[in-house]
């Protein structure tokens, strides 16, 4: 039979007549709507920013999980730091407070002109023993340091010395040499110098300051009393009501530097 008799039937098939336009199919649609692309100049700038903020994001994390001074450190050494920050923030407010009143006191002064002369003379005291120039006495600590074994080395000693000053330490003679910004240790153990002149065991270290602040300073864990014990050293604290610190140093002429109100 000819095609005539039978038509095709192209419902059944689901076949496009010939000469048909073809259909385009849902999954055709959306092949077609995605892609080839279509990015405007806005959304690049946004990927971009994007980008941008989380590089920024991911290395701020790593740093911080990375590079903490404090991650990992003991309980107790946590809080040697924050009481340690709190007398340092404790001496600031002292400061400040000082100097306030003595603004306060120049300003309601009848003779402003005396009130200067005495605070310039207390002044000058107060950097007098800064500098060694001047005696002092005040409550504070004795630190006694027998050495048999010859085993204590300068920069233990240094090491002492530093934690006294960052408890609040305000003047201090080792062996009757009196310490001052520039002093330093040298030599080895058994022969040890300060400032190039030469001490011996016992050293003893005469401190001015607050001793409820000095003592625990030397005797924090793996701090100056255990690391000199560890080298057969002896270790003593004794806390006084008055320290005398008497040894003196000359007042030197600086050479280059001159007052700038001059």
């Amino acid at each position: 039979m000819s095609d005539e008799e039978f038509p095709r039937d192209t419902e059944r098939t689901g076949e496009p007549p010939a000469g048909a336009p073809e259909e385009l199919t849902g999954r055709r649609r959306l092949i077609a709507a995605v892609w080839p692309p279509r990015v405007t100049r806005a959304q690049l700038i946004v990927a971009l920013l994007l980008f941008v903020l989380g590089l920024g994001l991911a290395i701020q994390v790593r740093s911080n999980s990375d590079n903490s001074a404090l991650r990992g450190a003991r309980q107790e050494d946590l809080v040697r730091i924050l009481d340690e920050l709190d007398d340092r923030t404790q001496r600031l407010e002292d400061e400040k407070q000082r100097l306030d009143d003595q603004r306060t006191e120049l300003e309601n002064s009848s003779d402003q002109a005396e009130e200067a002369r005495k605070q310039t003379v207390e002044k000058e005291r107060q950097l007098g023993i800064l500098a060694g120039t001047v005696a002092a006495h005040g409550p504070g600590i004795t630190l006694t340091i027998n050495d048999p074994g010859g085993a204590v080395e300068p920069d233990m000693l240094l090491d002492a010395l530093q934690e006294l000053r960052a408890a609040g330490a305000e003047a201090i003679e080792v062996n009757g040499v009196r310490v001052v910004a520039n002093t330093y240790f040298s030599g080895d153990g058994g022969d040890i110098k300060v400032d190039d002149r030469r001490i011996s065991a016992p050293y003893v270290f005469q401190v001015i300051g607050k001793p409820q602040d000095l003592e625990p300073a030397l005797n924090i864990p793996g701090g100056v009393v255990q690391t000199l014990e560890k080298e057969q050293a002896t270790v003593h604290v004794a806390q006084a009501d008055d320290i005398v610190v008497d040894a003196l140093r000359p007042a030197k002429r600086p050479d280059y530097a001159r007052s700038s109100s001059q």
